[in-house]
């Protein structure tokens, strides 16, 4: 879990969108840059052949951009680039880094599974230093590896499949900026999803 770093109260966290394929109008991350002016889209790039040392620079770039407090969302493989930086950058205490919501990562226990994994070598298995949720619409196959990669990151395992503006997620994101006393405006979208909805460990 997360210590507090030292940022002034009620700052709104940057919330950097990370995609791990080119994102389309419907997706909900672009859904999410679009109504909110605390998104960002990093685009990485280099989608079919991607480097891991240039998709972790440009992750790293736009975190050091930040003015403020940061949270990731990441999806799909994209999720390595941000367990890279957490082994590259040594993230700490100091880190602008406050929250994680890892949406479905891939299994790193297949690797044949995406011919990309192999770009970035051994998946780093150490506890992440901040407030994160693995989110995953899982099979059984895919079950066990998931809980393992959640275990290893020190991830609150969560049981989802996004859809459209995917306003459970924006409640995921909500637990996670109200560690700094902030409270995201709630969408249209997500309209008493936040009120009613609850973490779930369905794992």
């Amino acid at each position: 879990m997360a210590t507090l770093r030292n940022f002034p109260e009620r700052e709104t966290p940057l919330i950097l969108l990370v995609p791990g394929t080119p994102l389309t109008p419907k997706h909900w991350m672009s859904r999410w840059a679009q109504w909110s002016e605390h998104c960002r889209v990093v685009e990485l790039g280099l989608w079919d052949e991607p480097h891991r040392n240039t998709w972790v620079n440009k992750l790293n770039l736009a975190i050091r951009r930040a003015d403020r407090p940061v949270v990731i969302v990441t999806d799909d493989i994209a999720a390595l680039a941000l367990a890279w930086w957490v082994e590259f950058e040594v993230a700490g205490a100091e880190s602008p880094v406050i929250g994680a919501l890892i949406v479905d990562a891939p299994n790193v226990d297949l690797p044949g599974a995406d011919p990309r994994l192999a770009a970035f070598g051994a998946c780093p298995r150490q506890p992440l230093p901040f407030t994160s949720f693995l989110v995953a619409d899982l099979d059984g196959s895919a079950q066990r590896s998931m809980l393992r990669l959640a275990n290893d990151w020190g991830a609150c395992p969560i049981a989802d499949e996004p859809r459209g503006d995917w306003g459970e997620g924006w409640v995921l994101l909500q637990s996670i900026v109200g560690a700094l006393g902030v409270e995201l405006a709630e969408p249209h979208w997500a309209s008493g999803t936040v009120r009613e909805e609850r973490r779930r460990t369905a794992f």
